[in-house]
């Protein structure tokens, strides 16, 4: 009997892996390093903890190789087949700039070199009618250019095919008619929207990853498959559900905020469990932090968002902000004597000063070290510390400098690391409409749980949560999630004059596709939900807010006062005069999977006892001799008072002065402010 669900989440420094039984609802985690090859970092974990493949139920996995492959430019040779006279759509972009202030700092060159571009006559207008039709004779020209120079993906993105994708389609064809194994990737098809720059920015990053995840998802897939899985290996997308193989050949670009979406669900799910519908994500690894945000139980989506500055990739997202925050974070002074943390890290290897590498400058790990956060080993014992080195390292990089005590000088490293993940929860807090103090942030990642409540109590957030694995947390995330796609097209009119009956006849046509795609993914009718929203806007704006739809479609008339209110909320005014207009349909296809269980606990009179006692360094009240517990030793119900220290295989807890914890049904720690 197939009963266990296996989730494995690859991080830049450890494979995490978390495994469920659904009949007993027992949790198991491991963690071990990353390898060069991912593939051998997720068999490592899957033989360390002793599973029989032959027993998992369902395998999903959240994967940074899309990430990495776009920031490293580590792609195959990609082209791109166009609108004569748009070869250069992707290189103009939108003529922005990531620092508004430095006009030297030069966007990254496209993804497709312009010799690569390669343009054929064809025209559709706007209304969406075939002016040119497409030059056949030129287009088996270029597909001939294309296969003498070994391209391996092409992306195919005609003006305006996003309301006719006839063109489009006949490029494909002779396109695999010269070249059957090339990957192609059609605008109309990968992202039907208005805004080319958009659209051929998404369309291309989509073609570039298909060769690589393809080959990745399929590699892993027959290595499971030999191990005895029989099942869809699953992948994790960006918003926030989870893929079969064969979804990723055709919407690659997904994959590219895999690992960062976890994280967040998990939190949010977490932070349900608290009885908390508002929570701030906080996700503190090794060399980032990723923030993200849920209200009233939903996760905050986007469509703006990219791995690299210039480029979008307009699939909807899990909106997350990510900073150069982590416990390998270096420390550092600016040209002004002001002192740094970050976004430079230690990386892996060498690692910060206490692993004994050979690094001489103190990260945030060596600061939490020296405040006796940290004890002298971490991941139950398989990287060991040494302490002098971090007193040492941050002696010469940053006391001395500054003249302050070591002890000083290491408070003053985490307080600017605790800053610059507040400034970042704001961004994604206050300046989108949210007060953060109606929210509970869940601290987790390996360095999340030893900067939570500083962060918090920066922010006057009144509860932070814990949770029982913290380090594996985004594996967790994993097995939280359902089968999704994200289907969309635009629609712009006027509010006022829409066709409700028009309108719902677009829905029911992606309705239909999108039941297409899930049954042939092995989705019982039974497990299909749709979810509709209209992106609206005022008129002459091009900006647009999602507002959720009924099904069927009525009166518009509501629909638009929920927009004027989420206007008020998300840009703090609104115009109740104003005409409205509507820019985009948008449909949510879920494939509801066995909903995941997480276990509760009862609570004992059992009163826990530390494993030992420390000297810990708190700022403004200096060292304290606080009790060091080992987290699982403590029951459901037990409060501790702070200051106090909690350790487990994957993480460490501070709980500081004038702070208590409590231990949930589920484990968690609720430590409140």
């Amino acid at each position: 009997m197939r009963h266990i669900r296996v989730a494995v989440d690859v991080g830049g420094t450890f494979t995490d892996i978390c495994i469920l039984d659904e009949i007993t609802g027992h949790i198991s985690i491991d963690k071990t390093s990353t390898t060069v090859s991912p593939i051998d970092g997720i068999l490592n974990a899957v033989d360390k903890i002793g599973v029989n493949l032959h027993e998992v139920s369902l395998f999903t996995h959240g994967t940074t190789v899309a990430t990495n492959a776009l920031i490293t430019r580590r792609l195959p040779r990609t082209a791109m087949v166009c609108t004569e006279g748009f070869r250069d759509v992707i290189e103009i972009r939108r003529a922005n700039k990531e620092d508004l202030w430095d006009m030297y700092k030069d966007v990254a060159p496209p993804h497709v070199k312009r010799r690569d571009r390669l343009a054929v006559e064809e025209r559709i207008d706007a209304e969406g009618n075939v002016v040119i039709p497409l030059n056949k004779e030129k287009a088996r020209e270029v597909a001939r250019i294309l296969k003498r120079r070994e391209v391996k993906a092409i992306a195919v993105c005609f003006m305006n095919s996003y309301i006719n994708q006839k063109n489009e389609c006949e490029m494909r064809d002779i396109l695999l008619e010269e070249m059957p194994d090339v990957a192609v990737s059609l605008s109309s098809e990968v992202m039907p929207e208005i805004f080319e720059h958009e659209r051929f920015s998404t369309t291309v990053i989509n073609a570039a990853l298909s060769p690589v995840v393809v080959s990745y998802t399929k590699h892993l897939g027959r290595e499971l498959k030999s191990r005895g899985y029989n099942s869809d290996l699953l992948l994790l997308h960006s918003g926030g559900g989870v893929m079969t193989t064969d979804a990723v050949e055709h919407f690659s670009a997904r994959l590219a905020g895999s690992g960062i979406a976890a994280g967040a669900i998990a939190s949010r799910h977490i932070a349900m469990l608290c009885g908390f519908k508002n929570a701030i994500g906080l996700d503190m690894g090794g060399t980032s932090t990723d923030i993200s945000l849920a209200y009233e139980g939903q996760s905050r989506i986007t469509n703006d968002w990219y791995i690299e500055f210039g480029y979008p990739i307009r699939f909807p997202s899990i909106e997350v902000l990510t900073i150069g925050a982590g416990g390998g974070s270096l420390a550092w002074q600016d040209e002004a004597g002001s002192l740094r943390n970050g976004p430079q890290s230690a990386g892996a290897v060498p690692g910060p000063a206490c692993y004994g590498n050979g690094s001489l400058e103190p990260t945030n790990t060596d600061a939490n070290v020296v405040l006796g956060r940290l004890g002298t080993c971490l991941a139950g014992g398989q990287v060991t510390l040494q302490p002098e080195l971090s007193w040492q390292a941050i002696k010469n990089t940053v006391a001395d400098p500054f003249g302050l005590e070591v002890h000083e000088a290491a408070q003053a490293i985490i307080d600017v690391a605790n800053a610059n993940m507040a400034d970042a929860v704001r961004l994604l807090s206050i300046s989108r409409g949210y007060d953060p103090r109606d929210f509970a942030l869940v601290s987790f990642g390996g360095a999340g749980a030893l900067h939570g409540v500083e962060v918090a109590r920066e922010l006057a957030i009144p509860a932070v949560i814990v949770p029982a694995n913290p380090g594996v947390a985004s594996a967790l995330g994993c097995l939280l999630v359902n089968i999704q796609h994200d289907f969309s097209e635009s629609y712009i009119k006027e509010a006022e004059n829409v066709d409700v009956k028009e309108l719902e006849r677009e829905f029911s046509r992606l309705e239909k596709m999108a039941i297409e795609h899930l049954e042939h993914e092995g989705v019982a009718a039974d497990k299909i939900v749709l979810e509709r929203t209209i992106d609206m806007m005022y008129q002459g704006q091009w900006r647009a807010l999602a507002i959720p739809a009924p099904r069927p479609v009525g009166d518009l008339t509501q629909l638009i006062e929920i927009f004027h209110k989420e206007h008020l909320r998300e840009y703090n005014y609104n115009r109740d005069d104003a005409p409205v207009s509507v820019f985009r349909l948008n449909l949510k296809a879920i494939g509801l999977v066995n909903k995941v269980e997480l276990p509760t606990y009862e609570p004992t009179d059992v009163i826990p006892e530390p494993i030992c006692r420390r000297s810990v360094w708190f700022s403004g009240v200096g060292e304290v001799d606080a009790p060091v517990y080992k987290r699982t030793d403590l029951p459901v119900g037990f409060v501790l008072q702070g200051p106090a220290v909690i350790e487990q295989l994957d993480s460490t807890v501070v709980v500081p002065p004038t702070s208590e914890a409590e231990i949930d049904l589920y484990l968690n720690i609720i430590i409140r402010l």
